[in-house]
């Protein structure tokens, strides 16, 4: 990181913004018949974070939208110190941007008591309009990101040269680590701290949002950020 940069944040949905992951909850919940092989083969990196999640979600016919969304808005729980994570960001004019592997059907609305602009929010789509649920992907992984990742941060980030931003990522699972490789600065908890030191990319393990603002205000005295 060197002064003369924007900082920029890149912060990860499931299991960041919020306690736990909803997809994962949502399939454990319903139990759509078939899920488990499908979350193995993502989880094991069998096949693509794309193919796995489009496939889980095709498990389910259109008619259990409301049902779906009433299910994740009772269950959710947003990440202790977020709120105040973004009036920190407002108060120091740093961006803030949302890039979740999520479905718009409940990120949308989790998200939608945080004033975030619309454009700030980068996720998966999902279309009901069919017999079963068909999840859209207007974020697609272009070069160099050959990872099929549905909704793909390196993509996004790359939107934000390194050259006029210093790329803080904030994520949880293996859906962050590409664009954790890119960053100047990641927060990370749960599997991407794992893998984070499994491959060696520097990272700071945190559990709150609180936490991240303390060391954000520590690494902008220090002129590092």
């Amino acid at each position: 990181m060197t002064s003369g940069r924007k900082p920029i944040i890149f912060c990860d949905f499931d299991g960041t913004i919020t306690a736990n992951d909803n997809i994962v909850a949502i399939m454990k919940h319903f139990k759509p018949e078939g899920y488990k092989a499908v979350m193995e083969a993502v989880l094991d990196r069998s096949i693509s974070i794309r193919e796995g999640v489009g496939r889980m979600f095709a498990l389910f016919p259109s008619s259990r939208k409301a049902e779906l969304i009433s299910y994740v808005l009772d269950q959710a729980i947003i990440r202790e110190g977020f709120s105040e994570f973004l009036d920190y960001l407002k108060s120091e004019n740093i961006p803030f941007y949302v890039t979740s592997g999520g479905i718009d059907f409940f990120v949308d609305p989790l998200l939608e008591p945080f004033s975030i602009p619309e454009e700030n929010v980068y996720c998966n789509g999902a279309d009901f309009e069919s017999e079963h649920i068909e999840i859209t992907w207007p974020h697609p992984c272009q070069e160099p990101c050959v990872n099929n990742c549905g909704m793909c941060k390196v993509t996004v980030m790359n939107d934000f040269p390194a050259e006029t931003y210093t790329r803080v990522l904030i994520g949880d699972s293996i859906t962050d680590f590409e664009g954790a490789k890119q960053a100047d600065l990641v927060y990370s908890r749960s599997t991407l701290t794992e893998r984070c030191k499994k491959l060696g990319v520097k990272h700071v393990p945190f559990e709150t949002f609180t936490e991240i603002i303390e060391d954000m205000k520590l690494k902008r005295r220090q002129g590092v950020l």
